[in-house]
């Protein structure tokens, strides 16, 4: 299988150039508005506090951020598979490492980059920083360095230090080895493990699993010279001579016979077939090089169909995915006030996450990856985006960091504990990732219906790049060809099917379909070869509604109404044809849909609950379960008022259609949104706060989504065509490149 997910260098700095340099930013958690925010912020409020934690250090955690920070710290000696690259180029790295803490954890890192090759000053610079953070984690510093590096600070610091590169790779290959093995019906304690590549990872997973009960006999180390053995001193040092094993084999190959487990951290191609064969029966291969394993999973299974195979690559099962582990090994740690991560711990979210992948897989996770998954040879290991794992694997590292004497401050009710990491979990994120995994499941041909925009193009060019099916774009082949340069992308022109009604053999067939539709509206033949040929819009339309392509996106050039009226011709896509337009906002961690932003100019309550069914629809695609608030500004009957009549209505139509969502209306939408607000009527019949709101208008529909973007910075995707028979999606004209790739996997998703 090949990799998908090609970028180009163009796309990878523009990412991080744009809209601002860099990949996070700092966000104040308290007001700064009046000079009282100011006073207690900073002096002489601050004064407070700062008295607290000189009397009770502990105190840290309370009233600073302290107890929720982490250090992302590295000196670049050892960037990705780049090597020593230097501490400021590995500051891009070390950003993103940041981010992920907060995206899957909702923990605050900050990188720090050491300009220092010696190892005496970088335990001393991080052991200085001591106090700032609750955590250490250290990335990308070469072996042996890095050993020694955290074995000093975790004798020296009272927080977590943790380097990834080493213990992150070996919890999750942990989690992956206790199912391989539970599947096999093999016991670690029997098995014979052969590891290639005895780095900083390789040492790592062999001292995890042995502290799991592998057997220090039963386990050979390789490294480039061979095997590892009692007696060897050609290029060994004292964390590979530690791991030394009594055997006569000295080359991998001779290891390999009869092996059970094979681990590898090594280099593409490391195993052969002729390896392979020689394993005992249900062998398991870890074939973690990156960014190509020591064998592809389908020249494992060629020889050894009874294998288990995980790799480190995301396109194929069982990834051995750091991101499973560090976000939530330190959020379990922090919330403890832990003063390391221990064996125990670790131990602990390998369990957790084996255990995990053995549960039932939710409708929401088999619906982000476009296919049922369930614990087997192919599903061993949790997937990134389940949103489990952040309520499931912090709780078991922190009751084992309780258990260990690890924690300064226990936690008393772990119920209460699952709740709240429940709660931090941003639902906006899971429905992105959802969207592009059934989007790359598709595997749609993708109708970019105006390529003569560079904004389109360049979404065009990152959906096929990205692996989420081709790109096929509309118009001249000159224009798109200079486009695609000025654009930086002039090699990707070769990879796009650009298409025209100039050459396509199917243009007789779109003018017939068109005239059969239009005869009798007033179009005659000639409005019909003008439209045809010269509108993009409708030739679009007019290829998807031939199968010419699976779905459609427009819009980035010309107002929606306008687009709409065009698809009309082909499609029928207005108002009393049951289209609705329905968009969705994510803003801090919530998602709410508005409806009707699109098709509806004014509707009648049968209108509106037409709309809201269409909108449960596609909140249900998205993974959601919906609650729908027909909004007014006045709230069950007060103020009385014969506009709102309608939005009283309104849910009495769905009473009569027997729908199987929850719904209520008329109501303000502070009543909608805010549970305090909805408790003041105890007979209201939403559960919770709404995410769909159905609006009044079309402009009350419009002006509520652009406020939201423009005053509190809410990601909009949409609006969103439901209701049409065929994958349309119609973008705004300020649409970014970002916004129209959305558009298309949505678009996307809807096809099969």
């Amino acid at each position: 299988m090949s990799n998908n997910n090609r970028v180009t260098p163009e796309e990878a700095l523009s990412y991080h150039i744009e809209p601002v340099p860099g990949k996070y930013e700092i966000v104040a958690t308290k007001p700064m508005t009046t000079q009282r925010d100011l006073s207690l912020a900073y002096s002489p409020g601050v004064a407070v506090p700062v008295q607290a934690i000189a009397d009770a250090p502990g105190t840290a955690y309370d009233y600073t951020t302290k107890g929720n920070m982490v250090a992302v710290i590295s000196n670049g000696t050892a960037i990705l598979g780049m090597g020593n690259l230097g501490a400021l180029a590995a500051k891009p790295v070390m950003e993103g490492k940041a981010v992920l803490f907060k995206r899957f954890a909702d923990v605050n890192a900050i990188d720090i980059e050491l300009d220092s090759e010696d190892p005496e000053e970088l335990i001393r610079a991080i052991k200085l920083m001591g106090p700032t953070f609750g955590g250490i984690n250290l990335e990308d510093i070469k072996a042996p360095e890095c050993f020694i590096i955290e074995q000093r600070l975790k004798e020296e610091m009272d927080i977590p230090v943790f380097h990834d590169d080493q213990h992150g790779t070996a919890v999750i290959c942990a989690a992956g080895l206790i199912n391989a093995l539970h599947l096999t019906g093999k016991k670690i304690e029997d098995c014979r493990i052969v590891l290639n590549g005895a780095g900083a990872a390789g040492i790592a997973c062999l001292e995890l699993i042995k502290a799991m009960g592998a057997k220090h006999d039963n386990c050979i180390a390789c490294d480039t010279k061979g095997v590892i053995w009692q007696g060897r001193t050609e290029g060994i040092n004292q964390w590979k001579s530690a791991h030394a094993a009594n055997t006569d084999a000295r080359t991998l190959e001779e290891a390999m016979v009869g092996a059970d487990v094979f681990l590898g951290v090594s280099v593409k191609g490391a195993v052969t077939p002729e390896m392979l064969a020689s394993m005992a029966d249900n062998p398991v291969i870890f074939a973690m090089a990156n960014p190509d394993p020591e064998i592809t999973p389908e020249e494992a299974h060629a020889i050894r169909p009874d294998a288990i195979v995980a790799t480190g690559r995301s396109d194929y099962p069982n990834q051995v995915n750091n991101v499973l582990g560090f976000p939530y090994l330190f959020r379990g740690a922090l919330d403890i006030h832990a003063r390391a991560i221990n064996d125990e711990m670790k131990i602990a979210c390998a369990e957790a996450l084996a255990e995990l992948a053995r549960e039932d897989v939710p409708d929401e996770v088999a619906m982000a990856y476009g296919k049922k998954l369930s614990f087997g040879r192919d599903y061993i290991i949790p997937t990134p985006f389940d949103p489990r794992l952040i309520y499931t694997i912090p709780p078991a590292v922190a009751r084992a960091g309780m258990d260990t004497g690890a924690a300064r401050r226990p936690i008393v009710d772990m119920d209460t504990y699952r709740h709240n990491l429940k709660a931090r979990m941003d639902p906006t994120a899971s429905v992105l990732s959802g969207i592009a995994a059934r989007a790359k499941a598709a595997q749609a041909r993708m109708i970019f219906a105006e390529g003569d925009d560079e904004r389109v193009l360049r979404a065009a060019v990152a959906y096929q790049r990205s692996g989420y099916g081709k790109a096929l774009v509309v118009g001249r082949e000159h224009d798109v060809k200079e486009k695609l340069k000025q654009a930086g992308l002039g090699d990707a022109y070769r990879e796009l099917e650009v298409v025209n009604a100039a050459n396509t053999r199917h243009l007789e067939s779109y003018r017939a379909f068109l005239y059969q539709r239009l005869q009798r509206k007033g179009f005659d033949t000639h409005d019909i070869h003008r439209l045809a040929t010269r509108d993009r819009h409708v030739f679009s339309a007019l290829m998807l509604a031939h199968g010419h392509g699976d779905a459609l996106v427009t819009g980035a050039t010309r107002k929606s109404a306008h687009v709409l009226e065009l698809i009309n011709h082909v499609f029928d896509a207005r108002a009393q044809d049951g289209a609705v337009g329905v968009t969705a906002l994510l803003n801090k961690g919530k998602i709410v849909f508005i409806a009707d932003t699109l098709v509806h100019e004014w509707p009648e309550p049968e209108d509106l609950a037409t709309i809201a069914e269409r909108a449960a629809d596609v909140a249900r695609s998205l993974g959601l379960e919906p609650r729908v608030a027909f909004l007014s500004f006045s709230t069950f009957g007060y103020p009385v008022s014969e506009r709102a009549t309608k939005m009283h209505m309104a849910p009495q139509v769905l009473d009569r259609r027997g729908v199987d969502f929850e719904y209520d209306g008329e109501m303000t939408v502070d009543v909608a949104l805010n549970p305090a607000a909805m408790a003041r009527y105890p007979f209201c019949r939403l559960t919770g706060p709404a995410n769909i709101l159905v609006m009044p208008a079309r402009h009350s529909a419009s002006i509520s989504v652009k406020l939201m973007q423009e005053m509190a910075g809410a990601t909009v995707i949409g609006p969103i065509l439901a209701g049409v028979d065929k994958p349309i999606q119609v973008c705004g004209t300020v649409s970014t490149v970002n916004d129209i790739l959305n558009m298309a996997l949505l678009a996307a998703c809807e096809v099969g």
